[in-house]
């Protein structure tokens, strides 16, 4: 991830490695202690690699977009984009958001296919899992669940009695997006009081809210972004209100974001 990209913006690579206290290049592309699955290490070098990216394609002619949106760390990347920090001070948030969030043990999460949102609440309610947060909604028939590692394996059979096609777990280290990161949430409050962030230069759909931001809700949207749900489907359904024959374009490494805005899309028609 990035192969292409670390020679072309070598200062940003220095950068990066002052900030951090390590080599980001050799994160990304060797990982010679097995660091990168680990969310203090995943959430730089991600930051980093979609910054990179977004810089090549304002090198490469690239105009500057009607609006923007990150999923859950790429929101970072977005406000990076619309000037609301500079490449350094992102990555300084970043890197505590990280740190902070990679302190909660014990949590996981888990990808659900199939279901919408009510009948995974319903399921949720009617077999007391309420120990179980709704982390991510994607599309209209995935959404990430988020909460203790034995209770997850115990919703796994639940969700496929309730007509799921698929419970996936996935490989993170806690149960980000969930109540349990409130300890995270509130150190990452304070931390935030010492930045002074510019205004937007276009606008960001925030994940908290599905709107975009307002320029005096940028250190509260960052912080309750932790412990809330990411209402993606809500925030390209917005964007798809705003501008219906808009293009979009996905920044950053993979297509993920791209494959939820066609289900996104499908589930409109």
């Amino acid at each position: 991830m990035g192969a292409e990209l670390f020679p072309r913006f070598r200062d940003q690579v220095r950068t990066a490695d002052e900030v951090l206290g390590y080599s980001i290049e050799q994160l990304c592309l060797e990982d010679p202690e097995g660091r990168l699955n680990l969310t203090q290490h995943t959430q730089p070098a991600l930051y980093v690699v979609n910054a990179l990216t977004w810089m090549q394609t304002l090198e490469d002619g690239a105009e500057a977009p009607a609006f923007a949106a990150g999923h859950s760390l790429g929101e970072y990347n977005a406000l990076l984009a619309a000037g609301v920090f500079d490449f350094a001070t992102g990555l300084r948030l970043v890197q505590e958001r990280g740190r902070l969030m990679g302190e909660a043990t014990g949590g996981g999460m888990a990808a659900i296919v199939g279901l919408d949102r009510r009948k995974i609440e319903d399921a949720l309610r009617g077999n007391s899992l309420d120990s179980i947060d709704i982390a991510n909604l994607n599309a209209p028939d995935q959404t990430v669940i988020s909460g203790p590692k034995e209770d997850l394996d115990r919703a796994g059979p639940v969700f496929k009695d309730a007509g799921a096609r698929m419970v996936v777990p996935l490989k993170v280290s806690a149960a980000f997006h969930s109540r349990y990161m409130k300890p995270a949430a509130e150190s990452f409050a304070r931390f935030l009081e010492s930045f002074t962030f510019s205004r937007t230069a276009f606008p960001v759909v925030a994940n908290v809210s599905a709107r975009p931001y307002k320029d005096d809700e940028i250190p509260a949207n960052l912080t309750e972004q932790i412990v809330s749900s990411v209402r993606w489907t809500e925030s390209i359904d917005y964007l798809l209100d705003q501008a219906p024959g808009a293009d979009f374009e996905e920044v950053g490494p993979g297509k993920v974001l791209a494959g939820l805005l066609r289900k996104i899309q499908k589930a409109r028609t």
